[in-house]
């Protein structure tokens, strides 16, 4: 009896803290799209200003292809067209997640929903209709259809550092070197090892998240044999942050194989991936499919897209939900859905990332290599990244977990922490689905950080079995 009251009195309470939520979010991020709306307006001055350059606040453009691969573009508000000849277009536009362009004010997305659940139960018939024919026609922000176009003649469309950039020296080292290749750090024997290990972080991460844990804590045998590759993605830490780039998979991928395959001859190779970086780790698996031997995802963010759902919209939404609670959504959404509070966040915490750090060390005495890898990006680089790699491959995955599965025999493992708020656990059991032979491994008490951080040592005797493994199969 007693029993029974306190599960109704847990439900009740589960309830009204679900109603709470709902409505608290709803002013709240009312709120928000307010603030970014005028936020919006207060950067295209702040850039003219400073950077001689405007752009129209809200302004989309409607590109049309036709049959000769031109896209014509015109702008809203305007009766004339403007055509742009691109080189590869489809190819590009396609890398380009429509959520840059494309996300519904909260109460829209509120009222579209209302209007989905009348609606969903009246079926129209219209079979008598005629369709008439249309072109191919999609909607894009006008400045990234410029951006291409200054890509595909050799302009910068912007500065290489910001006005709202940090541009301390280490910050801004890449802009010292020709080589403009991503900043690897490696470890074990410089020549002629017997295997290679690919490390690739997460997003806002950097590859101190592998050195700084992993790499002291693998075995001296271990760093006989393997030589141990972590690599800083394009836009983060140390490695090029050109404002010029989209920060597609395409780019990030080219610049891994340019910088880690190539730059130092990997031929064959595991890899370990966290989170943003498993969707990387999956597209140079596919590319590469006689060389990775193994392939281990912590965290990896894999949301199966029901039917007649945009891929791209569909995994903004489970990754960003909009919900004040608890605090880890709270703060996906707003970095996923507002990308002038997102800047606002960026100009106040990565430009003066020099004096959170000088704060942290008076705190705590130590450097923090967590906070390094959150605070030392641009903008741009996480902006586009999160919507064009996480949001923007949603619809690529399930045919790279196909291709895993049927072409490649490497094995895969995939670690998820029990308590992990940032990417729910029921993604790696996704993956499972998709690929059976995968080894999917619960880690209890543990989070989305925590699920390599103050485990290291355990974590690393777990990859050198892994890879061990691997090599005698």
């Amino acid at each position: 009896m007693e029993f029974s009251v306190m599960c109704k009195a847990r439900h009740v309470l589960t309830l009204i803290g679900s109603v709470l939520n709902i409505v608290l979010s709803f002013i709240v991020f009312c709120f928000l799209d307010i603030l970014d709306f005028v936020l919006c307006f207060v950067y295209k001055v702040l850039d003219f200003c400073i950077e001689s350059e405007w752009k129209n606040p809200g302004s989309y453009s409607a590109a049309t292809l036709d049959g000769s691969g031109k896209i014509i573009v015109s702008e809203q508000g305007e009766t004339e067209s403007e055509v742009v000849y691109l080189t590869s277009t489809k190819f590009q536009l396609e890398e380009i997640s429509d959520t840059l362009y494309s996300r519904p004010s909260f109460v829209t997305e509120v009222s579209n929903q209302l209007k989905k659940l009348t609606f969903d139960t009246i079926t129209i018939t219209k079979s008598t209709e005629k369709k008439k024919p249309t072109r191919s026609t999609i909607t894009i922000n006008s400045t990234i259809v410029k951006l291409l176009q200054g890509r595909m003649i050799g302009q910068y469309l912007y500065p290489i550092t910001r006005w709202s950039d940090c541009d301390c020296q280490f910050c801004n080292s890449w802009t010292y070197s020709t080589k403009r290749t991503l900043f690897v750090k490696s470890d074990g024997p410089k020549d002629q090892a017997k295997e290679d290990v690919v490390f690739i972080h997460g997003f806002v991460s950097s590859s101190a998240f592998w050195t700084e844990t992993l790499f002291p804590n693998f075995s001296s045998n271990a760093k006989s044999i393997y030589r141990l590759l972590a690599v800083d993605l394009l836009g983060f830490g140390r490695s090029p942050k050109p404002n010029d780039s989209l920060y597609t998979l395409r780019e990030h991928v080219d610049m891994i194989e340019k910088s880690v395959l190539e730059g130092y001859g990997v031929r064959s190779f595991h890899i370990v991936a966290h989170s943003l970086g498993c969707i990387l780790a999956l597209a140079i698996a596919v590319e590469h499919p006689e060389s990775v031997k193994s392939l281990t995802l912590l965290a990896p963010p894999y949301y199966p897209v029901p039917k007649g759902e945009s891929a791209t919209q569909y995994v903004m939404r489970r990754v960003a939900p909009r919900r004040v609670w608890p605090p880890m959504a709270f703060c996906a959404s707003v970095g996923g859905w507002y990308q002038y509070i997102a800047r606002t966040v960026s100009l106040v915490l990565c430009k003066n990332h020099r004096l959170w750090d000088f704060l942290i060390k008076i705190i705590t005495g130590n450097r923090t290599f967590l906070l390094e890898g959150f605070i030392r990006h641009t903008h741009i680089a996480s902006w586009h990244t999160l919507h064009n790699v996480i949001f923007g491959t949603s619809g690529k995955l399930d045919r790279y977990l196909d291709i895993i599965r049927d072409r490649l025999s490497c094995d895969v493992t995939v670690f998820h922490g029990e308590d992990d708020e940032v990417i729910p656990l029921e993604c790696s059991y996704n993956v499972q689905r998709r690929i059976p032979r995968a080894r999917v491994k619960v880690v209890e008490n543990k989070d989305h950080i925590t699920i390599v951080v103050g485990r290291q040592k355990e974590f690393a005797r777990e990859l050198e079995e892994i890879w061990k493994k691997s090599t005698k199969n």
